[in-house]
């Protein structure tokens, strides 16, 4: 990360320069003040005295160091106490730019990423990325500005009913009326988006609130007393799982987000690994155990490996931790995991038997509960057999492509030697489509949190955005790169001037096909071929876009450009866009038609 994008102790910020003057900060005291009260000025922040004070007071309280939004006329008052706040503000170029920022600082942070916008369209524009993180389970605090309360119902200019427009799609909301009670909400939401199962939570702020006097310092960051997580997990069908898994003769461990929120991959892979159980993950779950590893069957589902689809349609016992068994995963339901019985972990007693039944239900925290197995268990399942024809799969269903040198440039290969390029602690973020399940099927995870997508919502758009807010959540020495698709791209291709502003080092490679790639392997293998409205063949110049913006532009056209292009655009110190001209026709296998079996995946079109 550079420097301009680091966190920057207030007597070096902007906030000296002429261009921002220091009005209403303090001076230096007199050389004779005692030295103790120095330090307890120095301490001892300003006393709150309106309701954006108290806002922003929570956040500091919160530890908040990054916030991301766009200024408006009904958030102002906010963003005037920001002015003088320790927080970092990005400002991003769209309020969906800035809630996807958010979504992936949490995803990559562990803690809640906040997003800002005003009232109205500022709002309504957040709803995506709000709704993108209820399905994924992000924790993520929205803050949004709010007409006068006087006003609210009157259709006043930029109202909208925020917190009926985002109910449907966040973990808890807030209209807060009372600037006693303002900071102390949003303390409150802050907990409750990371709290339990993480997700999304929404506080609207009038304006008459946020400008109203207060002395009122906010609550700490805690949930309810109303609000309860069961943590460990009932000990009697913990026990009677763990006769199960030692019974076993074809178990598999299926690892989903969860894991990776609840910060169980160590104990997952411990646990796989001492009594050598074959693992695929979901989607949300990669990362969570290391493709590398030879008990790795990697991810499942539509557009999973074929062995990892084989592993579950045959498997008789497996254990889900963290997973809410979505149609892309399953395929059809009658046919996934038929002869499976299934031991489900998961902290949300709402997921256990949504879609799939779980004959052991073990509610809890991924981690506290698979330590419950682990102490349970106390023989491992003999599933030499079993294995073996796991690693049989593998050979069988390879993930090998052709790659002839006189023909288009396939986008197999350049997730790969991106992949080759970068160290293993690379942070991958990507918007949605053929790119995307590439990116998915050719790169090897080995860690948590270094795989930061869009699953449940299928947002197009969210890649270079979160690649914004992944970079400021990593660390410093950690390599960011964005895997997008032409069509993603140009949906929020405008936060680039948000990276080179912040001189953030981010590189983006385009896997530029003129096509909305996926829909078009659709339209060919369902609708006959007809094309209408995927040909994107209108498409600009993306590296000189890039330049354009003040950003690095690269190209790529034939396969002895692609190592050392790639080297280059990651070695530049500042944001990077690599336009890759991939083979219009390349297509995402294997594949299971929506509803399908898992088993019966197609390796060519002629198999759908």
């Amino acid at each position: 990360m550079s420097e301009r994008a680091t966190k920057i102790p207030p007597a070096e910020t902007e906030a000296q320069s002429d261009d921002h003057p220091t009005e209403g900060t303090q001076t230096e005291p007199p050389e004779e003040a005692d030295s103790d009260a120095e330090a307890a000025a120095e301490t001892t922040p300003e006393p709150v005295t309106t309701g954006a004070q108290a806002v922003v007071r929570a956040l500091e309280n919160a530890g908040v160091e990054y916030a991301f939004g766009v200024q408006g006329g009904a958030i102002m008052p906010v963003y005037d106490a920001l002015y003088d706040s320790d927080i970092y503000h990005v400002t991003m170029a769209h309020e969906q730019g800035a809630s996807h920022a958010a979504d992936a600082y949490g995803i990559v942070s562990g803690e809640p990423g906040v997003c800002l916008a005003t009232s109205g369209p500022g709002a309504t524009n957040l709803v995506t990325g709000i709704a993108d993180a209820d399905m994924d389970s992000d924790p993520m605090l929205a803050l949004t500005g709010q007409v006068p309360t006087e006003f609210v119902g009157n259709d006043a200019f930029q109202e909208t009913d925020t917190t009926g427009v985002t109910t449907p799609v966040t973990k808890d909301n807030t209209f807060s009326s009372d600037p006693d009670l303002v900071g102390s909400d949003v303390s409150e939401a802050f907990a409750l988006a990371r709290e339990g199962r993480p997700g999304p939570t929404l506080v609207d702020l009038p304006k008459d609130v946020t400008k109203a006097e207060t002395d009122r310092e906010p609550d700490a960051p805690k949930t309810p007393d109303t609000y309860e997580v069961q943590t460990n997990a009932d000990s009697a069908i913990v026990e009677a799982a763990a006769d199960r898994l030692e019974s076993a003769n074809r178990p598999v461990m299926l690892l989903g987000g969860g894991v990776i929120k609840g910060e169980a991959s160590e104990v997952c892979r411990e646990f796989a690994i001492e009594h050598e159980i074959p693992v695929v993950t979901t989607m949300p779950g990669i990362g969570a155990f290391p493709e590398d590893h030879e008990l790795s069957m990697e991810m499942a589902g539509m557009h999973g490996t074929g062995y990892a689809n084989m592993a579950i349609t045959h498997c008789d016992t497996m254990l889900a931790i963290g997973t809410r068994f979505d149609d892309r995963l399953t395929g059809g339901i009658d046919t996934f995991a038929p002869d499976a019985e299934i031991i489900h972990v998961d902290i949300d007693p709402a997921e256990i038997s949504k879609n799939i039944h779980a004959d052991y239900p073990l509610i809890g925290d991924a981690e506290t509960v698979v330590e419950q197995l682990a102490d349970a268990v106390q023989a491992s399942p003999q599933a030499k057999k079993w294995r073996a024809q796991c690693q049989q799969w593998k050979s069988d269903y390879s993930m090998a492509y052709d790659a002839p040198e006189d023909e288009p440039v396939q986008p197999e290969f350049v997730v790969e030697a991106l992949d080759e390029a970068t160290d293993d602690d690379t942070i991958v973020t990507t918007g949605v489509g053929q790119h995307q399940m590439w990116a998915c099927q050719y790169w090897t995870y080995t860690e948590p949190r270094t795989w930061v997508s869009s699953h449940g919502l299928g947002t197009m758009g969210y890649g270079l955005p979160a690649a914004i807010g992944a970079r400021l959540a990593a660390d410093d020495e950690q390599t960011v790169v964005c895997i997008d698709g032409d069509g993603s791209f140009l949906m929020t291709m405008q936060g680039l001037s948000v990276a080179v502003r912040e001189n953030l080092d981010i590189t983006v490679a385009v896997l530029n096909n003129e096509y909305i790639g996926m829909v078009r392997q659709w339209q060919d293998a369902f609708f006959e071929g007809r094309h209408s409205a995927s040909n994107y063949n209108w498409m600009p110049e993306f590296d000189k876009l890039a330049e354009a913006f003040g950003a690095a532009g690269f190209r790529i056209d034939d396969y002895d450009e692609v190592a050392d292009t790639i080297e280059e655009a990651i070695a530049y110190d500042g944001p990077s866009v690599i336009d890759v001209h991939i083979d219009p026709q390349a297509n995402v296998y294997p594949m299971v038609p929506a509803g399908g079996d898992n088993g019966q995946f197609a390796l060519t079109e002629d198999q759908l």
